[in-house]
């Protein structure tokens, strides 16, 4: 488990050692942001994060998997990069899971409006992981970034569905290789 209150605690064990940092820089304030809004975080059931570096809270993962709608049962993992500009400027998110999604490209770009444009220093990372999250539930082919997806969503709905599940299952969907992210 990760301590998300280290930097706090990284400032007072050092004050309590010998009341200087001994070369540690301070926090920016984009890391003391960050750790605000990792621990007012509430994740719902569907969604768990990992920090692969401890001590670099700016870059973790977000795992979502869907309980329901057209991407139940899939794993999907996110990278989340936290510019030093943040909470001015919105975190980079890109998903690592190649999925068949109208607002999520093969590279892995996402297509959220609070991610771009919409974009405001009040929204918080719980905001960003909820739109991603929404964004399984209620695909929307009037924002694509996949366009022959969204094309599909909006004139056969039972051809996405089965569009999505073959591409879950690992597989081809015309001639783009998605590999399996079956739970």
């Amino acid at each position: 488990m990760i301590k998300l209150f280290s930097l706090k605690q990284q400032k007072k064990d050092e004050v309590a050692v010998g009341g200087s940092h001994a070369g540690k820089s301070k926090p920016t304030a984009a890391q003391l942001r960050l750790t605000k809004d990792l621990n007012e975080l509430q994740l719902p059931k569907t969604c768990k994060t990992e920090f692969p570096d401890p001590n670099n809270l700016l870059k973790f993962k977000l795992i979502i998997n869907p309980d329901e709608g057209y991407y139940v049962g899939g794993e999907f993992t996110f990278s989340f990069t936290v510019g030093l500009s943040y909470p001015h400027e919105a975190p980079k998110v890109k998903c690592e899971t190649r999925v068949y999604h109208p607002n999520i490209d093969l590279e892995g770009n996402v297509c959220l409006n609070i991610l771009r444009e919409d974009w405001k220093p009040v929204l918080t990372i719980n905001s960003v992981i909820y739109g991603i999250q929404y964004l399984f539930l209620e695909p929307n082919p009037e924002d694509p970034l996949n366009k022959e997806a969204a094309e599909v969503l909006s004139t056969n709905k039972r051809q996405f569905s089965q569009n999505v599940v073959r591409s879950m299952r690992g597989g081809y969907v015309g001639s783009v290789y998605f590999e399996r992210c079956l739970k």
